[in-house]
């Protein structure tokens, strides 16, 4: 049984003391919700295979089939785990990064294969959150995350945006829910960059600047 615990961290100021203890909980195998840039997102330590399975039954999908991101605190953290990038790869993260983009990418042997894709890639997240980024630094590697949703349920947004109403929903499956104020209703956009090519899966949420480097494709 999960004890049932909110807590209230602002973007502008992260405090330290709570994202501390946040990095702490997940660095035991805590499953926590945590805010990002678009969806709230269950999240845990890559470290815990057992973690990453509580999410996959919570998302009511099995660990082979589920599709998870690694969220990052920053492009140099996320390019210790992907096959090295050419330069106009590594320019256009650079321009979409921190946002709210996933990139497929080829994973390098840093990643557990139990948290690959079938052809070896993962999804690469740096949102633009200040709360997250500073768990994640804390923790002093990625998270493993995936939204708040579960396959084919719909759901009103509220249930998605509202942490006090997520924490309702999820707060007997999790160890704690962040309070990041109201989040987004709107997916990130997804490009598969495996292989060489650079592909958009899904148009999601976007940035002026990223939007333009994403250009024509």
């Amino acid at each position: 049984m999960h004890a049932q615990m909110i807590t209230r961290i602002y973007t502008d100021n992260p405090n330290q003391r709570e994202v501390r203890r946040v990095a702490d909980l997940l660095q035991q195998g805590g499953i926590v919700v945590l805010p990002t840039d678009t969806l709230y997102a269950f999240a845990c330590s890559m470290e815990f295979k057992r973690s990453v399975e509580a999410i996959a039954q919570l998302k009511g999908f099995t660990l082979k089939k589920a599709k998870y991101s690694m969220l990052c605190s920053s492009l140099s953290m996320a390019s210790e785990y992907v096959r090295p990038m050419d330069k106009d790869l590594f320019g256009l993260l650079k321009g979409c990064l921190p946002g709210p983009y996933t990139f497929i990418m080829d994973a390098n042997n840093n990643v557990p294969r139990n948290y690959l894709n079938p052809n070896k890639t993962i999804g690469v997240r740096v949102p633009d959150n200040s709360i997250l980024r500073a768990v994640v630094e804390a923790v002093g590697s990625p998270l493993i995350g995936t939204s708040v949703r579960r396959v084919g349920e719909e759901v009103e947004t509220e249930y998605l945006t509202d942490p006090e109403l997520i924490h309702e929903t999820w707060g007997h499956n999790v160890d704690l829910v962040v309070d990041g104020g109201l989040g987004e209703d709107v997916p990130s956009t997804v490009l598969n960059c495996a292989g060489g090519d650079i592909e958009i899966m899904r148009r999601g949420k976007g940035t002026p600047e990223g939007d333009r480097m994403l250009g024509d494709l």
